[in-house]
């Protein structure tokens, strides 16, 4: 069973805001004995993990087939409040090979994150 997946972050107050917005809870935002910053953000039955780290920077892959993938409600209402708020849309909304309303678009760190009608 997966615990958790983590990612580096330049910004924890802007991704943890991010992952909010799309439904996301916050189970820790805190500073670790080392000085980083980490936020623990619950989706349903799983777990995203963020790691602030002077000196380092996240380098996710641009293309959508490296992704996370959520369930959202309310897709066709939420899109266009996150472009009004600046979030990179990669691929509008459209189908998806189950018929149900998809788009992808980007957290604070250009990371690809597929929304799903949920």
């Amino acid at each position: 069973m997966l615990k958790h997946v983590s990612f580096l972050t330049r910004d924890i107050a802007a991704t943890v805001a991010f992952y909010e917005r799309l439904g996301a809870t916050t189970e820790k935002n805190l500073t670790t004995p080392e000085g980083h910053r980490r936020a623990v953000l619950r989706l349903g039955d799983g777990l995203l993990q963020f790691f602030q780290v002077t000196g380092e920077t996240p380098a996710p892959h641009p293309h959508w087939a490296e992704h996370i993938a959520l369930h959202v409600t309310g897709l066709r209402d939420l899109l266009p409040k996150l472009k009004e708020d600046g979030v990179t849309v990669t691929r509008d909304l459209q189908p998806s090979p189950g018929g149900r309303d998809m788009a992808f678009v980007q957290d604070p760190d250009g990371r690809q994150v597929e929304l799903l009608e949920g």
